[in-house]
Order: C-alpha cells, then sequence, then structure tokens
C-alpha cells in the first residue's frame, strides 16, 4: 500500500506570515470530499488531511504547473502563480517515456509525483485503462490496484483531482465503489519528499514544483537536506524530485520530466548531473526555448529530459519544436526510433561528463569555447575575481537618493544601479545605500550613530520584517549581504545580470555596486584591456555557452558563468598588445577589440570568425551620454 508519513498541521512551504491568498485558498479546501466513503476490503484508504495542512506556496511562486487534462482551470491558481503545459505536450513527454497502450501498463507501476490537478495523471489513465481493457478488462484488484501511485501537497487539488479521476473511472464504465477504491489506492496528499513510497516503478513522469529555498519553512529544508544529498547551495525543490524519481526506479524504468532548464549547466545541478551520471542514461533532451509549450509565459525556459536507470549511451536531440500535435507525435516517432534520418533530431556523446554542465551546441562557437578551455587559464587563476553587488532586501528602507539620506557621512555609500549603466557608460543617477557595517565587517552600534539610528527606526517595520531580521532579532538592521567600504573604492567592471549580450561598463572607483550587477576586479590585469577582452564576444561566447536561455534570448550574466572566462595571464600579453586593448577598452571598440583578442590568443580565421559572430557591431551600442573617466 500507498504509506504517507505522519506530518504536523504546519505549512513545510512557508516560515512565517502568510498571504491572504494561501490563507483563502485553505479556507476553501475545509471538509472531507462528498464522495469520501467508507472502502470495502482490498483498497485500504489513504490518511486524508486534516482540514487545515500543507499547502505548496504557489500564491507567491512561479512556479510550473501544467494544466490538467480535459477540465477549466479553478478558482485561484492564478493567484497560486500556476503556469500551465499544454495537452499536446504532456502527449509527447508520455510517449517519450514509453507509456504507451500497446504495452501491459496494467501490469508496469507509474509514479507521478507532483499530480497538481491531473495535467500529466489523467491522460497517463487513459493510456492504461486503454491497455487494460485491449487484455479484456481483467480483475481491477489484481491488476489495476499497484499500477499508478501519485502525490500532491496541495489539498485543494487534491481533492479536485480525485473528483475527475472517479469521474474519469466512472466514464469507461467501472462501477463507483471500485472506482472510488483505485482513487484512494493511487492517490496520496502530502509531502512527496518525506513520503514513505515504495520503489520499483517503470515509469516516472511529470511536471514537478520549482520554488525557491527561500520560501520553505527551515526545518523542512533540513529534512530534504538530510535526506538528498543532490540539495545543495541554492538548489530549486525540483531538484530533489529529480533525484527521488529516478531512485524509485526499477532497472530499466524511464523518467519523463519538463522543468526548468537551469539544473542542466548552473553550479545548484551539479551534484544532480553527478548522480545522473552514475547511474542512468540520458536518452532524449528537447530543447523547448522559444516554444509556447505552457499557456503563459515563464521567464527560464524549460526542457524535456528523459532518463533510463540502464547503462549511458548515446543522446538524442531536438531543438524547439511546434507545438502542434502531429508534428509532436512525429518529432516522437523520430526520436524513438534510432534509424531515423529526420533532420530535426540529433544523436550526441560525451554531454554527460560527471557533474560537468550538459552543453548540447555543437556549434563552431561551442568548439572554440573547448580549444580555449584547453589552452588558457580561469579569471581566478589570472587574477581576477568575479563577486556580485549587494542584496538589501528592502531597499526602499535602504536605498535612496544619497545626498537625502539623513545619517552620519561614513554610513551610507553612492550606489551603482542597472540604469546608471543603461547606455553604456556610467550616468550615477545620485542613489546611495546605507552601510550598517564597520570596516572590519561588525555591525555599527547604533547608539554610537543617532542620525543612523533616527533614520532606520523611522523604517524599521520594512526592515524588521525581512526573514533575515526575524531569524536574528538583535541583528535586525543588517543588510543581508555585508557591505564592504573598500569594494567602492576599487575601480571594476560592471556587468547586468540578465542581458541578451555582454555588456561591461568600467566604474573608476566611485561606487558600490547594486545586487542586480555582477563585477571584475583586478590588481593584475588593466581593467579597460581586460573590457576589450570580454566586449570582443568572449564574454558573450563562455556564458553563452554555459548559461540557461531566459525569456527573450537573455543570458545570465551570473558569477557562475562569468567565472567560466579564459583569459591568458597579464604577464603573457606582449607590451604593444597591452596598450592596444587598453585603448579600445576606453573606446569600447568593438571591432578593434576582435582583431586584437584574435591575436592575443592566436586564434585561426574560423576562430576569429565564430568569435567575431559573438560580438555585436560597434553601430549597435548604446550612446554614451559622457565620456568615460579612468
Amino acid at each position: 500500500m500507498n504509506i504517507v508519513t505522519p506530518k504536523s498541521h504546519a505549512d513545510p512551504y512557508c516560515d512565517g506570515a502568510v498571504s491572504d491568498s494561501w490563507q483563502n485558498g485553505h479556507q476553501a479546501d475545509i471538509g472531507i470530499p462528498d464522495d469520501q466513503t467508507p472502502f470495502s476490503t482490498g483498497f485500504p484508504a489513504p490518511r486524508l488531511p486534516p482540514a487545515v495542512r500543507y499547502q505548496r506556496r504557489t500564491d507567491v511562486v512561479r512556479g510550473y504547473r501544467t494544466v490538467s487534462w480535459g477540465r477549466r482551470e479553478t478558482v485561484g491558481t492564478a493567484k497560486r502563480g500556476a503556469v500551465f503545459t499544454r495537452p499536446e505536450v504532456v502527449d509527447f513527454i508520455l510517449d517519450l517515456t514509453g507509456y504507451t497502450a500497446d504495452k501491459p501498463l496494467h501490469l508496469m507501476r507509474a509514479l507521478e509525483p507532483s499530480f497538481g490537478e491531473g495535467d500529466f495523471l489523467l491522460p497517463a489513465i487513459e493510456r492504461l485503462l486503454d491497455a487494460w481493457e485491449g487484455a479484456g478488462r481483467p480483475d481491477i484488484h489484481a491488476t489495476l490496484a499497484n499500477a499508478i501511485v501519485a502525490v500532491e501537497l496541495h489539498h485543494g487539488s487534491y481533492v479536485t483531482t480525485r473528483r475527475r479521476l472517479i469521474d474519469l473511472l466512472t466514464n469507461r464504465r467501472i462501477a463507483i465503489t471500485a472506482a472510488r477504491q483505485l482513487a484512494a489506492r493511487w492517490l496520496v496528499c502530502g509531502d512527496f519528499l518525506l513520503s514513505q513510497i515504495e520503489d520499483g516503478f517503470d515509469f516516472a513522469f511529470g511536471n514537478p514544483p520549482y520554488i525557491r529555498q527561500d520560501l520553505i519553512a527551515d526545518a523542512t529544508l533540513a529534512q530534504y537536506r538530510s535526506r538528498y544529498p543532490t540539495i545543495t547551495g541554492r538548489a530549486d525543490i525540483y531538484v530533489p524530485f529529480f533525484e527521488r524519481s529516478l531512485t524509485a526506479l526499477n532497472p530499466g524504468g524511464q523518467l519523463g520530466f519538463i522543468c526548468s532548464d537551469r539544473w542542466l549547466k548552473n553550479s545548484y545541478g551539479g551534484p544532480l548531473r553527478q548522480f545522473v551520471s552514475e547511474g542512468f542514461h540520458l536518452k532524449f533532451y528537447v530543447d523547448m526555448i522559444g516554444t509556447n509549450a505552457f499557456h503563459k509565459d515563464v521567464v527560464a525556459y524549460p526542457a524535456i529530459t528523459i532518463l533510463a536507470r540502464q547503462p549511458a549511451g548515446p543522446i538524442r536531440v531536438a531543438r524547439r519544436p511546434e507545438i502542434n500535435a502531429s508534428v509532436l507525435s512525429r518529432l516522437a516517432n523520430s526520436l524513438l526510433d534510432p534509424e531515423s534520418s529526420s533532420c530535426d533530431v540529433e544523436e550526441m556523446s560525451n554531454i554527460v561528463d560527471g557533474n560537468q554542465p550538459w552543453v548540447f551546441d555543437q556549434s563552431a562557437a561551442l568548439e572554440l569555447v573547448r580549444w580555449l578551455e584547453q589552452r588558457f587559464p580561469l579569471l581566478h587563476e589570472t587574477g581576477c575575481k568575479v563577486g556580485i553587488g549587494v542584496t538589501t532586501g528592502a531597499d526602499k528602507a535602504f536605498i535612496g537618493q544619497f545626498d537625502a539620506m539623513d545619517v552620519e557621512s561614513d554610513r551610507k555609500l553612492p550606489l551603482v544601479m542597472t540604469r546608471d549603466i543603461a547606455t553604456g557608460s556610467l550616468t550615477w543617477r545620485g542613489f546611495g545605500v546605507i552601510n550598517p557595517f564597520t570596516d572590519d565587517g561588525k555591525l555599527v552600534d547604533l547608539k554610537a550613530y543617532p542620525r543612523l539610528r533616527a533614520y532606520i527606526t523611522e523604517r524599521k517595520a520594512a526592515i524588521a520584517g525581512r526573514y533575515i531580521a526575524r531569524k536574528s532579532p538583535l541583528s535586525w538592521y543588517r543588510t543581508i549581504d555585508r557591505i564592504d567600504p573598500q569594494l567602492a573604492g576599487r575601480p571594476k567592471l560592471l556587468i547586468p545580470d540578465i542581458k541578451g549580450r555582454a555588456h561591461v561598463v568600467y566604474e573608476a572607483g566611485d561606487l558600490y555596486p547594486h545586487h542586480n550587477l555582477y563585477y571584475l576586479v583586478s590588481d593584475v590585469w588593466d581593467l579597460h584591456a581586460l573590457q576589450a577582452v570580454l566586449i570582443s564576444g568572449i564574454a558573450q561566447l563562455f556564458v553563452g555557452a554555459y548559461s540557461p536561455r531566459m525569456r527573450g534570448d537573455c543570458l545570465r550574466f551570473q558569477a557562475q558563468y562569468l567565472r567560466r572566462i579564459r583569459i591568458p595571464c597579464w604577464r603573457d600579453v606582449p607590451p604593444t598588445l597591452r596598450k592596444k586593448l587598453t585603448d579600445a577598452g576606453k573606446a569600447q571598440d568593438i571591432q578593434a577589440s576582435v582583431r586584437l583578442v584574435a591575436k592575443l590568443y592566436s586564434l585561426s580565421s574560423s576562430q576569429k570568425a565564430a568569435l567575431a559572430k559573438q560580438s555585436v557591431s560597434s553601430r549597435s551600442l548604446p550612446a554614451k551620454s559622457k565620456p568615460e573617466t579612468s
């Protein structure tokens, strides 16, 4: 039987205050379903959740959630930030996973770890019933009872899907009592990551939840971390969903998920990539960038991954398919047929390599990245440091017009923000940030700074309400990140996080960066020369290889990707080339930078052409609002 661990009545995805939509959702969930009646022998009833139990914080989370089969959206899905997958995509994933009615599905087991309102579950059960009927409708108790295990944390979704499931079963000529028994046997309302569910599945499929760690209660997160080694750093909750579902597979079993593609390349996905490389075969990968796979736009693009518990082998890849039922059906056939010569399918190898990022781009650009990686050191190995600006947790309280901030002069710093460099050069708009730290990193004593104390106290409601302040009440007035005043005084290169192309701006050492800006500093490299290297296409080349794509085909110029850039050591750059690079950086001359960087790296003509494609022409650069100074 399906066993669910007992849980408290607290919301495991919430720590502290909850929104009105969360509370209203629970009020709507109160009560036992009308069709929950005593069960006959053979199908033990699950422990239904009490009136107030776990509810995912999807009212504040932009989580992936699919459109359920054959139904209208229920009230509250918009408030929960739900994003719905088109049914054509659901069928496509079920086909690739091998969950098709030509197999004896009634003698096999399938897992849906986060069924929501039945988007994957109900079409899968239709296929199960087709297989069962094709076998002559054998005894329900002996065949269908163990065919499905489906878990859902949100009580309202559980109740809604249970009713739809019973309707589906009765419409397929299954008696109401048996339908209720099957629903009781198949559906579990609880936390998949903490539930005790027997392994031994032949299939797993669905759309795991996408929830940031800061929306999960500390105690619950600690339990997750103790159980799932793949949760490291800032890993999103879908990562352990992969781990748990893969672990539950039989040898030869297959998993098909659609979710964010970030884990394929970023740092927090490393442990999961390592886990996959040690016992699973990435059979199919479908890049869904730019497709209308969902009924809403999503910021981070999804990907479809089909993994099997079997020795590794070739990977069949498709990119950006048209979301059309017939098109996806043909594509599934091509992917599943190893002899297919379809131009829409590529076969690749050497993609999965321990914890290394999975890079599916086999272009000249990737070849150049690999060539550079074999010959040149990483940024930090050449004396360059990458960092990110300050996160306050309450910008409206800590940030304001510098001159208007009535605090002691050493308790504020001029702040550079993304909009200050939007033109391609620096135009400071006069903002500043409160600095509550001493030079040695300790919080200041507010008694020693009466003006700062008055300023902070006036804004205490906003500042003390942050999670970090509630967690450490004595340090309630700190910013999330410690501020180092020395950073403001260092010359630096500034790079905005989300951009279509690398945007590298020199700052002479007067301003402190805001959290949406990454910075590079160096005591070795001349920063203008380094700026020329980065704007030549080198930054675009490396970040493009490793960063997931965002909406609008933008990249994440985050530290974890910037640190992958390879450059020569400054001591190995000839003096004449140093000066020319410095001049090109000061002038933001893209074409000159490409020529000079080709010499710096000793690139061939074809490699230079690949680099030039990564750069932008000088005509597309934003016009300068004022000359830079160094």
